[in-house]
């Protein structure tokens, strides 16, 4: 990856077949920050980017590499449609690669990439003035709406995933993201807030807020009891 590379989906000989759905046709992925295959000879993540910085001019490709699938996936969840999930993609590796000698290690590389793309993401949907929602009140209860299904038929699954994206365009840019990051993604409460740069109490009202907005919209997706 070079700086002004244009981003794609991962290919099948990247990290196996990704596109904007996870396989097996859940709404779940990895979890952030997992530790890296038992074994592994290569560098780790902070070495990579520090070498980046040094001036070695593979090392933020092969960083970028090792993470596209994830990068992608919540991109193309924030965004909800692949050609501006690249846009916001090719943003944050541009930001990324000038801004990798900030990184003070305080947090994960992974926790750090993750925040450089949801941020252009955001700037992406904010520039487009995407509509706010109407406010809805604080205390409402969780509720599961884009949990782990058993499989479905394939048009069923795609018909459901159109769904969801759907209706994560009718949430603001930070609901969005929060529930991105939390129901899609997989990240606990704390490691989005760490992503987002926000408090955790910060990212429950937003989940809070955008889950009470989705039920409506996701009800007949729902199995019956």
């Amino acid at each position: 990856m070079t700086q002004g590379a244009t981003p794609h989906p991962p290919s099948d000989a990247a990290a196996g077949d990704v596109g904007p759905e996870p396989a097996g046709g859940s709404l779940a992925t990895v979890a952030p920050g997992a530790p890296e295959p038992e074994g592994d000879p290569g560098p780790t993540d902070a070495e990579l980017l520090h070498a980046h910085v040094e001036g070695d001019h593979s090392a933020f490709s092969t960083l970028v590499a090792r993470h596209q699938d994830r990068l992608w996936a919540v991109a193309l969840r924030v965004m909800g449609t692949p050609d501006d999930a690249a846009d916001a993609l090719q943003d944050a590796y541009v930001a990324a690669f000038r801004r990798a000698g900030t990184f003070r290690g305080e947090a994960q590389v992974t926790t750090w990439l993750h925040r450089v793309v949801v941020n252009a993401c955001l700037d992406r949907l904010r520039r487009a003035k995407v509509r706010a929602v109407d406010p809805l009140p604080e205390d409402l209860d969780r509720v599961e709406v884009l949990g782990r299904e058993p499989e479905r038929d394939p048009v069923e699954e795609r018909e459901r995933h159109d769904a969801v994206a759907e209706a994560l365009a009718t949430l603001n840019p930070d609901q969005r993201a929060a529930l991105v990051l939390v129901d899609v993604q997989g990240f606990s409460v704390e490691e989005a807030a760490a992503v987002l740069g926000c408090a955790p109490g910060t990212v429950k009202s937003r989940c809070a807020r955008g889950r009470a907005r989705l039920v409506p919209l996701l009800d007949h997706l729902r199995a019956p009891p």
